[in-house]
Protein backbone atom coordinates (compact mmCIF):
# COMPACT_ATOMS: atom_id res chain seq x y z
CA UNK A 1 0.00 0.00 0.00
CA UNK A 2 1.28 3.44 -0.90
CA UNK A 3 0.87 6.12 1.77
CA UNK A 4 0.51 9.72 0.61
CA UNK A 5 2.32 11.75 3.26
CA UNK A 6 0.96 14.96 1.78
CA UNK A 7 -2.46 14.20 3.24
CA UNK A 8 -2.89 14.30 7.03
CA UNK A 9 -4.86 11.43 8.54
CA UNK A 10 -6.49 11.06 11.94
CA UNK A 11 -6.28 14.80 12.68
CA UNK A 12 -9.15 16.83 14.08
CA UNK A 13 -10.42 19.52 11.70
CA UNK A 14 -10.10 23.14 12.87
CA UNK A 15 -12.79 24.19 15.30
CA UNK A 16 -14.33 26.91 13.13
CA UNK A 17 -17.75 27.57 11.68
CA UNK A 18 -19.61 27.13 14.96
CA UNK A 19 -21.64 29.63 16.98
CA UNK A 20 -19.89 30.22 20.31
CA UNK A 21 -23.19 31.16 21.93
CA UNK A 22 -25.58 28.46 20.76
CA UNK A 23 -22.98 25.68 20.94
CA UNK A 24 -22.57 26.32 24.68
CA UNK A 25 -25.58 24.84 26.50
CA UNK A 26 -24.54 26.22 29.88
CA UNK A 27 -24.26 29.74 28.48
CA UNK A 28 -27.58 29.54 26.63
CA UNK A 29 -29.35 28.37 29.78
CA UNK A 30 -27.76 31.15 31.85
CA UNK A 31 -28.80 33.79 29.30
CA UNK A 32 -32.39 32.53 29.32
CA UNK A 33 -32.36 32.27 33.12
CA UNK A 34 -31.06 35.78 33.82
CA UNK A 35 -32.11 37.50 30.60
CA UNK A 36 -34.71 36.63 27.99
CA UNK A 37 -35.25 34.98 24.62
CA UNK A 38 -34.59 38.40 23.10
CA UNK A 39 -31.27 38.59 24.93
CA UNK A 40 -30.24 35.31 23.38
CA UNK A 41 -31.34 36.22 19.86
CA UNK A 42 -29.45 39.51 20.06
CA UNK A 43 -26.20 37.57 20.52
CA UNK A 44 -26.51 35.15 17.61
CA UNK A 45 -24.58 37.33 15.14
CA UNK A 46 -21.78 37.77 17.68
CA UNK A 47 -21.59 34.01 18.22
CA UNK A 48 -21.37 33.34 14.49
CA UNK A 49 -18.58 35.86 14.03
CA UNK A 50 -16.67 34.69 17.11
CA UNK A 51 -16.66 31.09 15.84
CA UNK A 52 -15.55 31.97 12.33
CA UNK A 53 -12.25 31.04 10.74
CA UNK A 54 -11.54 34.74 10.18
CA UNK A 55 -11.91 35.62 13.86
CA UNK A 56 -9.57 32.77 14.82
CA UNK A 57 -6.97 33.95 12.31
CA UNK A 58 -7.21 37.58 13.40
CA UNK A 59 -6.70 36.57 17.03
CA UNK A 60 -3.60 34.53 16.20
CA UNK A 61 -2.13 37.39 14.14
CA UNK A 62 -2.74 39.95 16.89
CA UNK A 63 -0.70 37.79 19.25
CA UNK A 64 2.03 37.00 16.77
CA UNK A 65 2.75 40.62 15.87
CA UNK A 66 3.20 42.54 19.10
CA UNK A 67 2.52 46.26 19.63
CA UNK A 68 5.50 48.59 19.16
CA UNK A 69 6.27 51.79 21.02
CA UNK A 70 7.25 54.84 18.97
CA UNK A 71 8.44 57.47 21.47
CA UNK A 72 9.57 60.05 18.89
CA UNK A 73 8.61 61.03 15.37
CA UNK A 74 11.14 61.39 12.55
CA UNK A 75 11.91 64.97 13.60
CA UNK A 76 12.61 64.15 17.25
CA UNK A 77 9.27 65.32 18.64
CA UNK A 78 7.97 63.28 21.57
CA UNK A 79 4.79 61.47 20.44
CA UNK A 80 4.59 58.32 22.64
CA UNK A 81 2.44 56.33 20.25
CA UNK A 82 1.90 52.58 20.19
CA UNK A 83 1.42 50.91 16.84
CA UNK A 84 -0.69 47.76 16.56
CA UNK A 85 -1.10 45.10 13.92
CA UNK A 86 -4.28 45.57 11.83
CA UNK A 87 -5.74 42.45 13.46
CA UNK A 88 -5.82 44.27 16.80
CA UNK A 89 -8.00 46.97 15.26
CA UNK A 90 -10.17 44.33 13.55
CA UNK A 91 -10.87 42.73 16.92
CA UNK A 92 -11.57 45.97 18.75
CA UNK A 93 -13.81 47.31 16.00
CA UNK A 94 -16.04 44.28 16.30
CA UNK A 95 -15.97 44.08 20.09
CA UNK A 96 -17.05 47.73 20.30
CA UNK A 97 -19.58 47.21 17.52
CA UNK A 98 -21.16 44.35 19.47
CA UNK A 99 -21.50 46.66 22.51
CA UNK A 100 -19.05 44.85 24.75
CA UNK A 101 -17.54 48.04 26.20
CA UNK A 102 -19.66 50.63 28.04
CA UNK A 103 -22.84 50.26 25.96
CA UNK A 104 -24.93 48.67 28.78
CA UNK A 105 -24.67 51.79 30.93
CA UNK A 106 -26.58 53.81 28.32
CA UNK A 107 -29.11 51.09 27.52
CA UNK A 108 -32.71 50.85 28.72
CA UNK A 109 -32.69 47.06 28.29
CA UNK A 110 -33.36 45.53 31.75
CA UNK A 111 -30.92 42.74 30.86
CA UNK A 112 -28.23 44.94 29.31
CA UNK A 113 -25.43 43.77 31.61
CA UNK A 114 -26.35 40.10 31.25
CA UNK A 115 -26.30 40.52 27.48
CA UNK A 116 -22.97 42.27 27.59
CA UNK A 117 -21.49 39.66 29.97
CA UNK A 118 -22.62 36.79 27.74
CA UNK A 119 -21.20 38.57 24.69
CA UNK A 120 -17.89 39.26 26.45
CA UNK A 121 -17.77 35.58 27.42
CA UNK A 122 -18.67 34.28 23.96
CA UNK A 123 -16.40 36.65 22.04
CA UNK A 124 -13.62 34.07 22.43
CA UNK A 125 -11.51 35.37 19.58
CA UNK A 126 -8.46 36.64 21.53
CA UNK A 127 -8.07 37.67 25.19
CA UNK A 128 -5.68 40.64 24.94
CA UNK A 129 -8.02 43.12 23.31
CA UNK A 130 -10.53 42.41 26.08
CA UNK A 131 -8.46 44.61 28.40
CA UNK A 132 -9.36 48.01 26.89
CA UNK A 133 -12.92 46.76 26.38
CA UNK A 134 -13.15 45.81 30.05
CA UNK A 135 -11.60 49.02 31.37
CA UNK A 136 -14.00 51.09 29.29
CA UNK A 137 -16.94 49.15 30.70
CA UNK A 138 -15.65 49.58 34.23
CA UNK A 139 -14.91 53.32 33.99
CA UNK A 140 -18.53 54.49 33.87
CA UNK A 141 -19.49 53.85 37.53
CA UNK A 142 -16.43 55.79 38.68
CA UNK A 143 -17.13 58.69 36.30
CA UNK A 144 -20.63 59.05 37.73
CA UNK A 145 -19.24 60.59 40.89
CA UNK A 146 -18.99 63.81 38.86
CA UNK A 147 -22.08 64.63 36.79
CA UNK A 148 -20.35 67.04 34.43
CA UNK A 149 -17.47 64.68 33.63
CA UNK A 150 -19.80 61.72 33.23
CA UNK A 151 -22.02 63.69 30.87
CA UNK A 152 -19.00 64.62 28.76
CA UNK A 153 -17.38 61.19 28.49
CA UNK A 154 -20.09 58.53 28.84
CA UNK A 155 -21.77 58.95 25.42
CA UNK A 156 -18.48 58.43 23.58
CA UNK A 157 -17.36 55.56 25.81
CA UNK A 158 -20.72 53.84 25.30
CA UNK A 159 -20.86 54.47 21.53
CA UNK A 160 -20.63 51.40 19.28
CA UNK A 161 -18.03 53.10 17.12
CA UNK A 162 -14.35 52.19 17.29
CA UNK A 163 -12.43 55.36 16.48
CA UNK A 164 -8.67 54.94 17.13
CA UNK A 165 -6.17 57.78 16.99
CA UNK A 166 -5.15 60.63 19.26
CA UNK A 167 -7.66 63.45 18.82
CA UNK A 168 -9.78 65.59 21.15
CA UNK A 169 -12.96 63.93 22.40
CA UNK A 170 -15.08 66.41 20.44
CA UNK A 171 -13.62 65.06 17.19
CA UNK A 172 -14.21 61.38 17.94
CA UNK A 173 -17.21 59.14 17.37
CA UNK A 174 -16.20 56.73 20.12
CA UNK A 175 -13.64 56.47 22.92
CA UNK A 176 -11.91 53.91 25.13
CA UNK A 177 -10.81 54.23 28.76
CA UNK A 178 -7.92 52.85 30.81
CA UNK A 179 -6.70 52.97 34.38
CA UNK A 180 -3.42 53.57 36.17
CA UNK A 181 -3.38 52.67 39.85
CA UNK A 182 -0.27 50.68 40.72
CA UNK A 183 3.23 52.00 41.30
CA UNK A 184 6.47 50.08 41.63
CA UNK A 185 6.89 50.60 45.38
CA UNK A 186 3.35 49.46 46.25
CA UNK A 187 1.60 47.31 43.66
CA UNK A 188 -1.78 46.38 45.13
CA UNK A 189 -1.06 48.61 48.14
CA UNK A 190 -2.19 51.76 46.35
CA UNK A 191 -2.05 53.82 49.53
CA UNK A 192 1.74 53.62 49.13
CA UNK A 193 1.46 55.57 45.86
CA UNK A 194 3.84 58.49 45.52
CA UNK A 195 2.59 60.19 42.34
CA UNK A 196 1.81 63.76 43.33
CA UNK A 197 -1.24 65.79 42.30
CA UNK A 198 -0.68 69.57 42.50
CA UNK A 199 -3.74 71.84 42.38
CA UNK A 200 -3.77 74.55 39.71
CA UNK A 201 -5.51 77.90 39.94
CA UNK A 202 -8.62 76.31 38.40
CA UNK A 203 -10.89 74.47 40.82
CA UNK A 204 -10.81 70.72 40.27
CA UNK A 205 -7.81 70.79 37.95
CA UNK A 206 -4.34 69.48 38.84
CA UNK A 207 -1.00 68.58 37.37
CA UNK A 208 0.36 65.09 38.01
CA UNK A 209 4.02 64.29 38.72
CA UNK A 210 5.25 60.72 39.10
CA UNK A 211 5.38 57.23 37.65
CA UNK A 212 2.87 54.43 37.01
CA UNK A 213 4.20 50.89 36.97
CA UNK A 214 1.43 49.14 35.02
CA UNK A 215 -0.99 50.92 32.68
CA UNK A 216 -2.48 48.84 29.89
CA UNK A 217 -3.59 50.19 26.51
CA UNK A 218 -1.76 53.55 26.59
CA UNK A 219 -3.39 54.56 23.29
CA UNK A 220 -6.79 54.76 24.97
CA UNK A 221 -8.45 58.17 25.08
CA UNK A 222 -8.72 58.67 28.83
CA UNK A 223 -7.38 57.14 32.05
CA UNK A 224 -8.51 57.01 35.66
CA UNK A 225 -5.47 57.47 37.88
CA UNK A 226 -4.76 57.51 41.61
CA UNK A 227 -2.39 60.16 42.99
CA UNK A 228 -1.59 61.90 46.27
CA UNK A 229 -3.35 65.26 46.49
CA UNK A 230 -2.93 67.65 49.47
CA UNK A 231 -5.99 66.01 51.03
CA UNK A 232 -4.77 62.45 50.50
CA UNK A 233 -5.02 59.74 47.86
CA UNK A 234 -7.46 60.90 45.19
CA UNK A 235 -8.83 59.81 41.83
CA UNK A 236 -8.19 61.78 38.64
CA UNK A 237 -9.31 61.75 35.03
CA UNK A 238 -6.39 62.06 32.59
CA UNK A 239 -7.27 62.57 28.91
CA UNK A 240 -4.69 61.55 26.31
CA UNK A 241 -5.46 64.68 24.28
CA UNK A 242 -6.55 68.01 25.78
CA UNK A 243 -9.73 69.77 24.57
CA UNK A 244 -7.52 72.27 22.75
CA UNK A 245 -6.12 69.47 20.59
CA UNK A 246 -2.72 69.51 22.28
CA UNK A 247 -1.45 66.15 23.50
CA UNK A 248 -1.37 65.79 27.26
CA UNK A 249 2.09 65.24 28.75
CA UNK A 250 2.00 61.48 29.22
CA UNK A 251 5.32 59.76 28.57
CA UNK A 252 5.30 56.04 27.75
CA UNK A 253 8.56 54.78 29.25
CA UNK A 254 8.38 51.23 27.90
CA UNK A 255 6.03 48.39 27.06
CA UNK A 256 6.07 45.36 29.36
CA UNK A 257 7.39 42.05 28.01
CA UNK A 258 4.72 39.79 29.49
CA UNK A 259 4.11 36.07 29.81
CA UNK A 260 0.80 36.34 27.98
CA UNK A 261 -1.70 38.98 26.93
CA UNK A 262 0.91 39.92 24.36
CA UNK A 263 -1.39 41.61 21.86
CA UNK A 264 -2.21 44.20 24.52
CA UNK A 265 0.29 46.98 25.18
CA UNK A 266 0.89 47.23 28.93
CA UNK A 267 3.13 50.16 29.74
CA UNK A 268 4.98 52.20 32.30
CA UNK A 269 3.98 55.85 32.27
CA UNK A 270 5.58 59.00 33.61
CA UNK A 271 3.75 62.21 34.44
CA UNK A 272 5.61 65.51 34.17
CA UNK A 273 2.99 68.19 34.73
CA UNK A 274 0.26 66.05 33.18
CA UNK A 275 -3.11 67.82 33.23
CA UNK A 276 -5.87 66.06 35.19
CA UNK A 277 -9.35 66.61 36.59
CA UNK A 278 -10.25 65.37 40.04
CA UNK A 279 -13.00 62.77 40.33
CA UNK A 280 -14.70 62.90 43.71
CA UNK A 281 -13.29 64.51 46.83
CA UNK A 282 -9.65 64.67 47.81
CA UNK A 283 -8.67 61.76 49.99
CA UNK A 284 -11.50 59.59 48.64
CA UNK A 285 -9.64 58.07 45.70
CA UNK A 286 -10.08 54.43 46.66
CA UNK A 287 -13.78 54.89 47.37
CA UNK A 288 -14.23 56.69 44.04
CA UNK A 289 -12.50 54.04 41.95
CA UNK A 290 -13.78 51.01 43.87
CA UNK A 291 -16.76 50.57 41.54
CA UNK A 292 -14.35 50.42 38.62
CA UNK A 293 -12.42 47.73 40.44
CA UNK A 294 -15.64 45.79 41.07
CA UNK A 295 -16.56 45.90 37.38
CA UNK A 296 -13.12 44.81 36.25
CA UNK A 297 -13.22 41.95 38.76
CA UNK A 298 -16.44 40.81 37.14
CA UNK A 299 -14.66 40.82 33.80
CA UNK A 300 -11.78 38.84 35.29
CA UNK A 301 -14.30 36.16 36.28
CA UNK A 302 -15.98 36.31 32.86
CA UNK A 303 -12.61 36.26 31.10
CA UNK A 304 -11.35 33.25 33.05
CA UNK A 305 -14.65 31.44 32.54
CA UNK A 306 -14.37 32.15 28.82
CA UNK A 307 -10.81 30.79 28.76
CA UNK A 308 -12.08 27.63 30.46
CA UNK A 309 -14.82 27.26 27.89
CA UNK A 310 -12.44 27.89 24.97
CA UNK A 311 -9.99 25.29 26.26
CA UNK A 312 -12.79 22.80 26.91
CA UNK A 313 -14.25 23.31 23.45
CA UNK A 314 -10.87 22.64 21.83
CA UNK A 315 -10.28 19.54 23.96
CA UNK A 316 -13.73 18.01 23.49
CA UNK A 317 -13.63 18.75 19.74
CA UNK A 318 -10.20 17.14 19.41
CA UNK A 319 -11.05 13.91 21.22
CA UNK A 320 -14.28 13.59 19.23
CA UNK A 321 -12.26 13.51 16.00
CA UNK A 322 -9.07 11.70 17.05
CA UNK A 323 -8.64 7.93 17.20
CA UNK A 324 -6.07 6.03 19.26
CA UNK A 325 -5.65 2.53 20.67
CA UNK A 326 -8.37 1.11 18.48
CA UNK A 327 -11.12 3.69 18.88
CA UNK A 328 -12.21 7.34 19.03
CA UNK A 329 -10.72 9.04 22.06
CA UNK A 330 -14.08 10.46 23.12
CA UNK A 331 -15.36 6.89 23.55
CA UNK A 332 -12.59 5.89 25.95
CA UNK A 333 -13.90 5.84 29.57
CA UNK A 334 -10.88 7.57 31.07
CA UNK A 335 -10.87 10.33 28.44
CA UNK A 336 -14.60 10.76 29.02
CA UNK A 337 -13.82 11.25 32.71
CA UNK A 338 -11.30 13.99 31.90
CA UNK A 339 -13.56 15.86 29.45
CA UNK A 340 -16.55 15.53 31.76
CA UNK A 341 -14.55 16.90 34.70
CA UNK A 342 -13.36 19.83 32.59
CA UNK A 343 -16.98 20.41 31.63
CA UNK A 344 -18.11 20.43 35.25
CA UNK A 345 -15.44 23.01 36.10
CA UNK A 346 -16.39 25.16 33.13
CA UNK A 347 -20.12 25.02 33.74
CA UNK A 348 -19.71 25.96 37.40
CA UNK A 349 -17.62 28.99 36.41
CA UNK A 350 -20.10 30.03 33.73
CA UNK A 351 -23.08 29.77 36.06
CA UNK A 352 -21.42 31.90 38.75
CA UNK A 353 -20.11 34.52 36.31
CA UNK A 354 -23.52 35.04 34.71
CA UNK A 355 -25.23 35.14 38.12
CA UNK A 356 -22.92 38.01 39.08
CA UNK A 357 -23.71 39.83 35.84
CA UNK A 358 -27.40 39.62 36.66
CA UNK A 359 -26.67 41.35 39.98
CA UNK A 360 -25.33 44.35 38.04
CA UNK A 361 -28.67 44.59 36.21
CA UNK A 362 -30.36 44.74 39.64
CA UNK A 363 -28.01 47.15 41.42
CA UNK A 364 -30.79 48.86 43.39
CA UNK A 365 -31.93 45.60 45.01
CA UNK A 366 -30.30 45.36 48.49
CA UNK A 367 -29.80 41.60 48.29
CA UNK A 368 -28.23 41.83 44.85
CA UNK A 369 -25.94 44.67 45.94
CA UNK A 370 -24.80 42.77 49.03
CA UNK A 371 -24.34 39.55 47.07
CA UNK A 372 -22.27 41.36 44.46
CA UNK A 373 -20.07 42.82 47.20
CA UNK A 374 -19.16 39.41 48.64
CA UNK A 375 -19.45 37.18 45.58
CA UNK A 376 -17.19 39.22 43.32
CA UNK A 377 -14.01 38.73 45.39
CA UNK A 378 -15.06 35.13 46.07
CA UNK A 379 -15.47 34.36 42.37
CA UNK A 380 -12.40 36.38 41.42
CA UNK A 381 -10.34 34.32 43.86
CA UNK A 382 -11.77 30.90 43.03
CA UNK A 383 -12.56 30.88 39.31
CA UNK A 384 -9.45 32.76 38.22
CA UNK A 385 -7.17 30.62 40.36
CA UNK A 386 -8.57 27.35 38.97
CA UNK A 387 -8.19 28.42 35.35
CA UNK A 388 -4.48 27.58 34.80
CA UNK A 389 -4.94 24.03 36.10
CA UNK A 390 -8.03 23.53 33.99
CA UNK A 391 -6.49 24.94 30.78
CA UNK A 392 -3.34 22.83 31.27
CA UNK A 393 -5.45 19.67 31.50
CA UNK A 394 -7.38 20.63 28.38
CA UNK A 395 -4.12 21.25 26.53
CA UNK A 396 -2.92 17.78 27.52
CA UNK A 397 -5.99 16.27 25.83
CA UNK A 398 -4.50 17.41 22.52
CA UNK A 399 -1.13 15.86 23.35
CA UNK A 400 1.78 17.23 21.36
CA UNK A 401 -0.62 19.01 19.03
CA UNK A 402 -1.74 21.15 21.94
CA UNK A 403 1.82 22.24 22.67
CA UNK A 404 2.19 23.74 19.20
CA UNK A 405 1.34 27.41 18.72
CA UNK A 406 -0.88 26.75 15.72
CA UNK A 407 -3.36 24.92 17.92
CA UNK A 408 -4.11 28.09 19.88
CA UNK A 409 -3.74 26.22 23.18
CA UNK A 410 -0.40 27.82 24.18
CA UNK A 411 -2.06 31.22 23.80
CA UNK A 412 -4.83 30.15 26.19
CA UNK A 413 -2.34 28.64 28.63
CA UNK A 414 -0.16 31.78 28.75
CA UNK A 415 -3.28 33.82 29.35
CA UNK A 416 -4.65 31.56 32.07
CA UNK A 417 -2.80 33.02 35.14
CA UNK A 418 -3.51 36.63 34.19
CA UNK A 419 -6.92 37.27 35.70
CA UNK A 420 -5.83 35.82 39.03
CA UNK A 421 -3.19 38.56 39.24
CA UNK A 422 -4.91 41.62 37.79
CA UNK A 423 -7.33 43.57 39.98
CA UNK A 424 -5.95 41.97 43.10
CA UNK A 425 -4.08 38.70 43.50
CA UNK A 426 -5.48 35.72 45.37
CA UNK A 427 -4.44 37.02 48.78
CA UNK A 428 -5.88 40.48 48.10
CA UNK A 429 -9.27 39.04 47.19
CA UNK A 430 -9.32 36.52 50.04
CA UNK A 431 -8.59 39.31 52.50
CA UNK A 432 -11.23 41.48 50.84
CA UNK A 433 -13.72 38.74 51.61
CA UNK A 434 -12.77 38.96 55.29
CA UNK A 435 -13.00 42.75 55.16
CA UNK A 436 -16.50 42.61 53.71
CA UNK A 437 -17.63 40.02 56.25
CA UNK A 438 -16.23 42.09 59.11
CA UNK A 439 -17.60 45.46 58.08
CA UNK A 440 -20.84 44.67 56.26
CA UNK A 441 -22.94 42.03 58.05
CA UNK A 442 -25.50 42.08 55.23
CA UNK A 443 -23.06 40.35 52.88
CA UNK A 444 -23.03 37.12 54.92
CA UNK A 445 -26.81 37.20 54.99
CA UNK A 446 -26.84 37.62 51.21
CA UNK A 447 -24.49 34.65 50.78
CA UNK A 448 -26.56 32.49 53.13
CA UNK A 449 -29.74 33.45 51.32
CA UNK A 450 -28.27 32.61 47.92
CA UNK A 451 -26.75 29.24 48.84
CA UNK A 452 -29.84 28.50 50.94
CA UNK A 453 -32.00 28.45 47.81
CA UNK A 454 -30.68 24.91 47.28
CA UNK A 455 -30.74 23.89 50.93
CA UNK A 456 -31.95 20.34 51.45
CA UNK A 457 -31.34 19.38 47.80
CA UNK A 458 -27.90 17.84 48.34
CA UNK A 459 -26.49 16.81 51.75
CA UNK A 460 -22.93 17.52 50.60
CA UNK A 461 -23.83 21.15 49.95
CA UNK A 462 -25.60 21.41 53.31
CA UNK A 463 -22.48 20.08 55.07
CA UNK A 464 -20.24 22.48 53.14
CA UNK A 465 -22.37 25.45 54.23
CA UNK A 466 -22.11 24.30 57.84
CA UNK A 467 -18.36 24.01 57.38
CA UNK A 468 -18.19 27.65 56.25
CA UNK A 469 -20.10 28.78 59.34
CA UNK A 470 -17.72 26.78 61.54
CA UNK A 471 -14.72 28.47 59.95
CA UNK A 472 -16.30 31.89 60.47
CA UNK A 473 -16.91 31.11 64.12
CA UNK A 474 -13.18 30.62 64.77
CA UNK A 475 -12.12 34.26 64.51
CA UNK A 476 -8.58 33.57 65.75
CA UNK A 477 -7.62 31.70 62.57
CA UNK A 478 -9.60 33.61 59.94
CA UNK A 479 -6.70 35.39 58.25
CA UNK A 480 -4.45 32.36 57.91
CA UNK A 481 -7.47 30.38 56.64
CA UNK A 482 -8.76 33.12 54.33
CA UNK A 483 -7.99 31.24 51.11
CA UNK A 484 -9.65 28.08 52.33
CA UNK A 485 -12.69 30.07 53.42
CA UNK A 486 -12.95 31.97 50.12
CA UNK A 487 -12.64 28.78 48.10
CA UNK A 488 -15.29 26.98 50.11
CA UNK A 489 -17.72 29.91 49.99
CA UNK A 490 -17.28 30.24 46.22
CA UNK A 491 -17.72 26.50 45.66
CA UNK A 492 -20.93 26.60 47.70
CA UNK A 493 -22.27 29.37 45.47
CA UNK A 494 -21.41 27.34 42.39
CA UNK A 495 -22.96 24.21 43.86
CA UNK A 496 -26.16 26.04 44.73
CA UNK A 497 -26.50 27.27 41.15
CA UNK A 498 -25.73 23.86 39.64
CA UNK A 499 -28.09 22.00 41.97
CA UNK A 500 -30.90 24.37 41.01
CA UNK A 501 -30.28 24.76 37.30
CA UNK A 502 -27.78 22.28 35.80
CA UNK A 503 -28.47 18.70 34.66
CA UNK A 504 -28.32 16.31 37.65
CA UNK A 505 -25.23 14.55 36.27
CA UNK A 506 -23.26 17.80 36.44
CA UNK A 507 -24.50 19.01 39.82
CA UNK A 508 -23.95 15.57 41.35
CA UNK A 509 -20.41 15.35 39.94
CA UNK A 510 -19.61 18.82 41.26
CA UNK A 511 -20.90 18.16 44.77
CA UNK A 512 -19.21 14.76 44.91
CA UNK A 513 -15.82 16.24 44.06
CA UNK A 514 -15.54 19.95 44.84
CA UNK A 515 -17.52 19.55 48.06
CA UNK A 516 -16.84 15.87 48.79
CA UNK A 517 -14.14 14.52 51.07
CA UNK A 518 -12.41 12.14 48.65
CA UNK A 519 -11.38 14.64 45.95
CA UNK A 520 -7.63 15.13 45.58
CA UNK A 521 -7.81 18.01 43.13
CA UNK A 522 -6.84 15.98 40.07
CA UNK A 523 -9.12 16.51 37.08
CA UNK A 524 -10.48 13.34 35.50
CA UNK A 525 -11.32 11.67 38.80
CA UNK A 526 -15.11 11.88 38.80
CA UNK A 527 -16.59 8.96 40.75
CA UNK A 528 -17.73 5.71 39.20
CA UNK A 529 -21.38 5.95 38.24
CA UNK A 530 -21.18 9.50 36.88
CA UNK A 531 -23.06 9.82 33.58
CA UNK A 532 -19.91 10.71 31.65
CA UNK A 533 -21.24 10.32 28.07
CA UNK A 534 -24.11 12.78 28.60
CA UNK A 535 -21.78 15.41 30.03
CA UNK A 536 -19.31 15.00 27.17
CA UNK A 537 -22.09 15.21 24.59
CA UNK A 538 -23.49 18.36 26.24
CA UNK A 539 -20.16 20.15 26.07
CA UNK A 540 -18.80 19.23 22.61
CA UNK A 541 -19.32 22.02 20.03
CA UNK A 542 -21.52 21.28 17.02
CA UNK A 543 -20.43 22.70 13.68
Amino acid sequence: MTIDNRVARNQAPPLVGHNTVTSDAALVEAIERHGSAGTLSSLLALGDEAGSAEAREQGMLANEYHPELTPFDRYGNRIDEVRFHPSWHWLLERAVGHGLQAAPWESDDPHAHVRRAAGFFAWQTEPGHGCPISMTYAAIPALRVDDAIAKEWTPKLAARSYDPGLRPLSQKTGALAGMGMTEKQGGSDVRANETEARPTSVDGEYTLHGHKWFTSAPMNDVFLVLAQAPGGLSCFLVPRVLPSGERNRLDVVRLKDKLGNRSNASSELEFHGTWAQRLGDEGRGVRTIIEMVAATRLDCVLGSSSLMRSALAEASWHVAHRSAFGGVLADKPLMQNVIADLAVESEAATALAMRLASAVDNRSDPHEAALRRIALPLAKFWVCKRTPMMVAEALECLGGNGYVEESGMPLLFRESPLNSIWEGSGNVNALDVLRALGREPEVLEAWLTEVGLAQGEDPRLDRAIEGVLSMLADTTTLEVSARRLAGQMAACLQASLLVRFAPPAISDAFCATRLGGDYNGTLGTLPVGTDLPSIVERTTPVV
